[in-house]
């Protein structure tokens, strides 16, 4: 029961921060600005 609800927090915590990132890249006003956040995203250990 409690690997359960730990499964259940990990997943949403996940999707938080997944959701969290896509509304950080998708604020991008331009196609280079967009590359410049994926990078850094990817420089500070974030999978996209």
């Amino acid at each position: 029961m409690i690997a359960y609800i730990v499964e259940k927090l990990s997943n949403w915590f996940e999707s938080a921060e997944r959701e969290r990132r896509e509304a950080y890249l998708a604020a991008s006003s331009d196609v280079v600005q967009l590359e410049k956040r994926i990078r850094s995203l990817e420089t500070n250990g974030y999978s996209l």
